[in-house]
């Protein structure tokens, strides 16, 4: 016999998974950390978001096992799905996800990259130099904010780009927060391994207080400064300043600027590019 809760959860997920009947959008953005995956209705809403843990050892089959188990999780069903878009910085890994979804549900899914219709102006030297990533970012940077933004990408790096309107103006990339605490543990013989965690105050007491609030309150000015300094080089302040990824929250609670959370940023962005990209195919 189940619980009264176990029963109000399975009907909530019914529920979930019977209001809408358009077009099921799966989208996968696999970074050198996570692996997030977000399905989306036709008109935009997120039905589930989720993570798992990015693994370069990946199968096929232990991709398709964790994708058939996520769907089962939120009481859905991989095969209603009738559309997929993947975006990958982790080359190994893009092709069994690929395979994976191809299999799960008959279709292969959009890849970004090289081909693919973004709507953007790419003001860069070497247009597929730009990590899919931060592609998929300004996108959504793009649909859903004021211009111009400035869009911040916190993961294994910390990436800023200036967006114009539907023009990409340039990038600022440092090391992310994570690899500066790793590379401060591993080449200093009496500090720990420690992780990141909240900082109130920029006067540690202990050793591994001291080394968070360097690392936070560092990256906190470090951030105020790279957002006036691309404002200054573009000539024009910008209207909004987005941010997702990794430790992103708090570290941003301490920077001068106001900065704007979205952690879906990055898989909106690749509901747009679907979008834009097979529209005109349906019609």
């Amino acid at each position: 016999m189940q619980c009264p809760l176990a029963l109000a959860i399975m009907r909530t997920k019914r529920i979930l998974y019977t209001k809408g009947l358009g077009t099921l959008i799966l989208a996968v953005a696999i970074s050198n950390i996570h692996v997030t995956i977000a399905l989306f209705e036709e008109n935009g809403d997120i039905r589930f978001r989720s993570e798992l843990e990015t693994e370069r050892r990946y199968s096929e089959d232990r991709c398709a096992l964790d994708l058939m188990g996520l769907f089962q999780l939120y009481g859905g069903n991989i095969k209603e799905v009738q559309g997929a878009i993947v975006s990958s910085v982790v080359p190994p890994v893009t092709d069994i996800f690929v395979r994976a979804i191809q299999r799960l549900t008959g279709k292969r899914p959009m890849v970004v990259g090289p081909g693919v219709k973004t709507g953007l102006n790419i003001r860069a030297d070497v247009h597929n130099q730009l990590g899919s990533n931060i592609v998929a970012s300004a996108v959504a940077a793009v649909a859903l904010y004021p211009s111009p933004s400035i869009v911040i990408n916190s993961g294994t790096a910390l990436s800023f780009s200036y967006m114009r309107q539907a023009s990409y103006e340039g990038c600022a990339i440092m090391p992310g927060m994570a690899i500066a605490l790793e590379a401060l543990s591993d080449n200093g013989a009496q500090l720990p391994h420690i992780a990141m965690g909240k900082v109130d105050t920029p006067l540690g007491r202990n050793t591994v207080d001291s080394m968070r609030a360097g690392v936070v309150y560092g990256y906190a000015g470090t951030i105020d400064r790279l957002i006036d300094e691309m404002e200054q080089a573009a000539g024009e302040p910008a209207a909004s300043v987005v941010a997702s990824g990794e430790y992103a929250p708090e570290i941003f609670r301490h920077c001068h600027h106001s900065i704007e959370y979205d952690r879906d940023l990055m898989v909106k962005g690749l509901y747009f590019l679907y979008r834009k990209n097979t529209t005109k195919r349906t019609r």
